[in-house]
């Protein structure tokens, strides 16, 4: 396989990788940080990744111990995210690949998940269950494409967690999510929510609305503590994503469960889907909390096998897109 440098900026995260033969030489990243209870614009959040980019650029490739010339082709992050990131990605992407003469490879960002955690792991052909700030999925690949069995009908499960987050004046740092989650391992009420499954679909909506409307009145009278409201949005919520993925399990017959996003670094979650493949005979394949987080090294091994294919992007074809569903992509690189 080829040698990539691939470039991930779709929202807060901005990465640079380099991959090889499905080895990570290099993986760089920064985080845009905003004070606790606010979250990220898109405008500061791409003047950000301007100021930062080529210098992952530039220490990617150094860690890597590669030269511009010896890279195959460049691959970036064409959807779906944040239009002012993306953006400013797109942009040192085409930059460089006409510079140095490499060949352009727009990736989808959840086929990048996908292909990262297939190439580290020891499921070729697994059930997907894709959670992270921007995106809920439970997915699987038939007929050329990454088919969408269920996802989240409005808002995903971790722009749900970012909420509490900013809701109760968490910090942002290292994550709003991780910060929910060791709070949440000190709880010991579980206060009722609103649970909402449709077949194999989730809705979180209502569950963020009424935490919302009784978090100020069961602070203030103690009948909860944040700790408890953090403990009780995980164990719901992941219940809903756990009722969901089980039945997709049942539905395919998949023997491996591939857990990945941001959102698939929470302990407590593969937890509760250990368990439920333990009963169903499955496999979880949760993968490695480095490539799980957005990342430039995801973006090239997805770039990695739409170039050993030939599936290169034209400058003119180069744009963002928003919204940029997982089962658009032709998956040329799969029997």
């Amino acid at each position: 396989m080829p040698t990539v440098l691939g470039l991930e900026g779709s929202a807060n995260k901005v990465g640079a990788g380099v991959v090889r033969d499905g080895a990570v030489l290099s993986n760089r990243r920064a985080t845009y940080v905003t004070p606790p209870g606010h979250g990220f614009a898109p405008g500061p959040t791409g003047r950000h990744h301007r100021a930062v980019v080529l210098g992952l650029v530039r220490a990617a490739l150094s860690e890597a111990g590669v030269e511009p010339r010896d890279l195959d082709g460049v691959a970036f992050t064409k959807g779906p995210g944040m239009g002012s990131p993306l953006a400013v990605v797109a942009a040192v992407a085409r930059t460089l690949a006409q510079l140095w003469g490499r060949p352009l490879l727009a990736v989808n960002h959840c086929l990048g998940h996908i292909e990262m955690g297939r190439a580290l792991g020891p499921a070729p052909d697994p059930l997907v269950l894709y959670v992270s700030g921007g995106n809920t999925q439970v997915i699987a690949y038939a007929r050329r494409r990454y088919r969408i069995l269920g996802e989240t009908l409005d808002v995903a499960v971790g722009n749900c967690i970012d909420r509490l987050a900013r809701l109760l004046q968490i910090p942002n740092a290292p994550s709003p999510g991780y910060n929910v989650e060791q709070l949440a391992k000190r709880g010991r009420r579980l206060v009722p929510l609103p649970y909402v499954v449709k077949g194999l679909d989730v809705s979180f909506s209502g569950l963020l609305s009424h935490l919302q409307a009784v978090t100020p009145k069961l602070l203030e009278s103690g009948e909860a503590t944040p700790e408890d409201l953090c403990f009780s949005l995980q164990e719901t919520a992941f219940a809903m994503l756990a009722e969901v993925t089980e039945r997709a399990l049942a539905l395919t017959r998949a023997r491996h469960l591939l857990l990945v996003g941001g959102v698939a670094c929470n302990h407590r979650l593969q937890e509760m889907l250990q368990s439920m493949c333990r009963a169903r005979g499955a496999e979880l394949c949760p993968v490695d909390d480095r490539y799980c987080i957005d990342n430039g090294a995801m973006i090239a091994q997805a770039g990695c096998e739409m170039l050993r294919v030939g599936q290169v992007t034209e400058l003119s074809q180069s744009g963002i897109t928003q919204r940029y569903r997982t089962d658009e992509v032709e998956v040329t690189w799969r029997d």
